[in-house]
């Protein structure tokens, strides 16, 4: 879809829809307000014969309203002034959206941009929130499947009216903002919902090499082969890919967009494409949902992208260990010791734990970038689900101050992320008679004691732990990747950059 920012008389904008708002006991907002003056007082009058008072979710559509150039007019309730909150805008924004997607309305002017809510801080958020949100309502997963029956006028081009011309600079580049971090989420969403016979590891090392030549002056990408890591010694996330006849891939994509002597932020995404858990399998029930196992390679390369289109003043290198872990005659086994490329030895005591594997060579591969910070991003435990359930990504670090800047970016974008403990204490749960370290630490804390084991790898520079188990996407009838958290990363990112 198409977004525009548009200022002046909302009586005189053509379009095939106006959405205004309307408060509480019918109290009308200020752009609705001077609808009705137009209108001699149509608004009001309709109002007063009960249809909608103005509670959130509420709509009324109105045809022919005197002296409007838009063919309809739809009211939408958004509750008490100054009561609004982000989880009830979305909800309106959605219904609207689809709403007018499935009839034939092609063109759209929405009217609630300066809408104030208790947690969404100004203008700039709600204009980046708008588009966000309706790119989600209107996606659609279609690569291996036929689309619903197709609309022949669907909703093509979304204007955010604004009342104060003043403010249309920062709706502008935050409507740019908004459109780059959808368009990341998209490819997230994306490469998480195809199934793990068509997103392998050459598959995500190809769609690499693929944003690189559509970006081909802002970003490098290499991709290292089983060889490469071989001499490296990455014993560790070789060791995964014994059992699956796809080699694994260690791919690198490298944004330089700040100075070229500012040290870089690394994200470095689990890739896992399918995992049944090698010989330690999982249950049948669900597993098909493993094909989400690579859903932090998916953000790291979905904020790679609305970077790109932003055109953030940051160095970014992404890192994404990729492989596929099955059941083979090859494959590891319990009680296997392998090596990872810090020299450091792992007894492998569940092989279904292999997130960790993959991620701690990655990680020591990292330090060659002298990063200003790294952060990982893994659906890594189940236990995270048991502990947060979908509504907050786990996150640990070893840098309190890093851990407030993306708490703080998770607040903002309500993509929210919620702090576990990293004790020392936690550390003693991976000792192992045969081996540096274990690489499960029995059934308590599971969260916890993955971060601690990624931890042992990360002495080397500012670190953070995010277990997207639970929040990269949904289960049952509305089974789907979110996208999340390339909302958090991508205002982390921003923040770095002074937007």
């Amino acid at each position: 879809m198409e977004y525009s920012i548009k200022t002046g008389d909302p009586s005189k904008q053509r379009s095939a829809c106006l959405i205004l708002g309307v408060f509480a006991k019918r109290k009308l907002s200020p752009l609705a307000d001077s609808v009705d003056k137009v209108s001699k007082g149509h608004l009001q009058a309709i109002l007063k014969r009960g249809d909608m008072d103005g509670e959130s979710g509420q709509q009324l559509m109105l045809y022919d309203v005197p002296g409007v150039a838009a063919e309809r007019v739809m009211l939408v309730g958004l509750g008490k002034p100054g009561e609004l909150k982000r989880k009830d805008y979305a909800k309106t924004l959605n219904a609207v959206i689809k709403g007018l997607d499935a009839g034939h309305a092609t063109d759209v002017l929405w009217g609630l941009c300066e809408t104030e809510m208790s947690d969404l801080a100004g203008l700039a958020e709600v204009v980046r929130e708008t588009v966000m949100l309706a790119e989600e309502s209107l996606y659609q997963y279609t690569e291996t499947k036929k689309p619903a029956k197709k609309n022949p006028r669907p909703l093509k081009h979304l204007s955010l009216l604004l009342h104060d011309k003043r403010h249309l600079k920062v709706a502008q580049k935050s409507l740019a903002q908004g459109e780059a971090i959808a368009k990341g989420m998209r490819l997230t969403k994306e490469l998480g919902n195809l199934p793990g016979n068509i997103c392998t590891p050459s598959y995500l090392a190809d769609q690499a090499r693929k944003l690189g030549r559509d970006y081909t002056t802002s970003l490098k990408v290499q991709v290292l082969e089983e060889k490469q890591m071989e001499k490296l010694g990455m014993g560790a996330l070789l060791s995964v890919s014994r059992g699956s006849r796809q080699p694994a891939k260690l791919i690198v994509m490298n944004y330089q967009g700040g100075k070229p002597d500012a040290k870089p932020v690394v994200l470095v995404g689990k890739g896992l494409t399918f995992d049944a858990g090698g010989i330690s399998i999982k249950p049948g029930p669900g597993m098909d949902e493993m094909k989400y196992d690579m859903c932090g390679g998916a953000t790291v390369f979905g904020t790679l992208l609305a970077c790109l289109e932003m055109r953030l003043p940051i160095n970014l290198i992404g890192v994404v260990p990729s492989s596929e872990n099955l059941p083979d005659g090859d494959a590891n086994k319990p009680g296997d010791v392998v090596t990872s490329m810090s020299g450091q030895t792992i007894e492998v005591l569940n092989t279904d734990a292999e997130g960790r594997l993959i991620l701690c060579d990655a990680l020591t591969y990292s330090e060659r970038f002298n990063p200003a910070t790294v952060i990982d991003i893994a659906t890594l435990t189940g236990a995270c689900i048991v502990a947060l359930g979908d509504q907050a990504s786990g996150l640990m670090a070893n840098h309190q101050p890093l851990a407030d800047e993306l708490l703080k970016a998770g607040s903002e974008t309500g993509d929210r992320a919620w702090q576990l403990p990293l004790w020392e204490e936690y550390q003693e749960q991976l000792d192992s008679n045969f081996a540096d370290m274990a690489n499960i630490g029995g059934k308590g804390a599971g969260t916890i004691t993955a971060a601690c084991f990624l931890s042992r790898y990360t002495k080397k520079f500012k670190w953070a732990h995010l277990d997207i188990a639970g929040t990269a996407w949904k289960s049952g009838a509305a089974k789907g990747a979110t996208g999340r958290p390339v909302p958090l990363l991508t205002r982390f990112l921003m923040g770095r950059c002074g937007q």
